[in-house]
């Protein structure tokens, strides 16, 4: 079985999110999420997609957030596992420079305007954000310290950002795609238009993939991919989305924003499958919801949503739907799916070293 895994954008609370998903999903499959074909991941997604890619099994991901400092163990840049960082992303710094002034994109949010209707109402507003003040030096800390070469070995990880002059999307990774970094590549998925500085790569600007999907899923459509697991934090189960008959006015945006990001989602699960593969879509609960809250960059609740997370996609998996889709995907090596018994010092290498260094094409 050829399959496609693909991890949406969230921020921090989608971040939190899509771990404690990812391990429900190995634990209760036995598969290793790591193993799959393609990986395709788009802010949050392309960060929690850059860790597994990298063979970082989700219930180590778990385990580290929740402040275990597993003694003996080292990271894939030698130093000591406890001493990586758990912000899970919450760590705001001011960009260095000047401050700057009028439209981030003027190019793109011109180009938007004279042809509205090919545009989501998001990508007609991003040219005209002005550029974040926000640097994105810890995302790229953070991938550094977690994969310290240029890409992953994995041959099929993709992190989605978008051209902040054209709004074209761009999969680094994917053949074809611009030569990039690892950590910068991630970094420009995640630059959020408005708060994060966009990120410069081969002389261009690039900022979150999320400005053209939250998921990207149709980017795998038509590659031969039996099964596509799909892994939502912005959409939601919930019929009609959440929030949106609330009294608070920041509840009605963010379920707006939910119903808008489900029913892209919809219609790109719906491509997919024209294109001869089987697709399910995990997405957030009203349990879910109710503890990940309206602010998505905050960390504060990372661990709940990640437990919360565990128990709602375990019962998801197994829903009429989705279980017979998942019953059949190729078991994982014990370590990635569970914590080994015994000290840390005697597991098996979680991360193996990089046999030799490697770079997006």
């Amino acid at each position: 079985m050829k399959v496609g895994l693909v991890l949406g954008a969230g921020g921090v609370a989608g971040g939190a999110w899509l771990t404690g998903a990812l391990d429900a999903l190995a634990t209760e499959t036995g598969w290793d999420p790591g193993s799959a074909d393609r990986i395709v991941g788009t802010s949050a997604g392309s960060v929690i997609g850059a860790f597994t890619a990298a063979g970082i099994p989700p219930w180590f991901m778990v385990a580290h957030s929740q402040g275990e400092t597993f003694e003996g163990v080292t990271g894939p840049d030698g130093r000591p596992a406890a001493e990586a960082d758990r912000s899970g992303g919450a760590v705001f710094r001011l960009h260095r420079g000047l401050p700057p002034i009028g439209p981030g994109s003027l190019r793109l949010g011109l180009s938007t305007l004279a042809r509205p209707r090919r545009h989501t109402p998001l990508e007609l507003t991003v040219g005209w954000l002005p550029r974040g003040m926000i640097s994105t030096d810890p995302i790229r800390d953070i991938v550094r310290r977690t994969v310290p070469r240029d890409w992953v070995e994995h041959p099929g990880f993709w992190a989605v950002a978008c051209d902040y002059a054209t709004g074209r999307r761009v999969a680094f990774g994917r053949p074809g795609a611009p030569s990039a970094d690892l950590a910068d590549a991630v970094a420009a998925s995640c630059s959020i238009p408005g708060f994060y500085r966009p990120v410069d790569i081969g002389g261009r600007r690039y900022v979150d993939g999320g400005v053209r999907s939250t998921s990207n899923l149709d980017l795998v459509a038509g590659h031969g991919l039996d099964l596509v697991i799909c892994l939502n934090p912005t959409s939601t189960r919930v019929a009609g989305g959440a929030g949106l008959r609330g009294v608070n006015p920041l509840d009605r945006v963010m379920g707006l924003n939910r119903a808008a990001s489900g029913r892209r989602l919809g219609s790109e699960a719906k491509r997919v499958r024209a294109g001869g593969s089987e697709v399910v879509l995990i997405q957030p609960s009203s349990e879910d919801l109710a503890v990940i809250g309206n602010n998505m960059m905050s960390g504060k609740r990372r661990n709940q949503i990640i437990d919360t997370a565990r128990r709602t996609t375990a019962r998801a998996l197994n829903l009429p739907g989705i279980r017979e889709h998942v019953t059949g995907l190729p078991p994982g090596e014990p370590h990635k799916i569970t914590r080994p018994a015994g000290p840390p010092d005697q597991w098996p290498d979680i991360v193996p070293a990089p046999a030799s260094p490697a770079r997006a094409a």
